[in-house]
């Protein structure tokens, strides 16, 4: 039995607020626009000195034709180009820090055996 009671008594949690009164949420789109002045216009994107703007669903270019297909191929072409350049030359980076391990781990014994042969010298004197 406890001296002062019971310790644990967890307080009641405050009723939650009720949601939203707002009906805002039921206007579509373009009564929402009207009724706050939200005009926000496509989306647009400039990349590589060529402008894009977001319409039905796809990007188009300011001048009104969408990229050619083409286009997009020869771009994904070159990027896989330079993902498989990527990834050599990280293997090369990879070979050559395991090469600077195996050659500082190869000076470091050899530095050992000079210096064991130094004392070894010395103590025979």
């Amino acid at each position: 039995m406890p001296l002062f009671g019971n310790t644990f008594s967890p307080k009641k949690t405050p009723p939650r607020k009720s949601a939203s009164l707002s009906n805002l949420h039921t206007l579509d789109r373009s009564t929402r626009e009207i009724e706050l002045g939200l005009e926000y216009g496509a989306p647009v994107l400039n990349i590589g000195g060529q402008s894009l703007k977001f319409e039905d669903g796809q990007w188009v270019t300011e001048s009104g034709g969408t990229t050619s297909s083409k286009e997009v191929q020869k771009l994904k072409k070159r990027n896989m180009q330079l993902e498989e350049e990527n990834n050599l030359l990280k293997l090369k980076i990879e070979l050559l820090l395991d090469m600077l391990t195996e050659t500082t781990a190869e000076s470091h014994l050899i530095q050992k055996e000079l210096e064991d042969m130094k004392n070894h010298y010395k103590r025979k004197k």
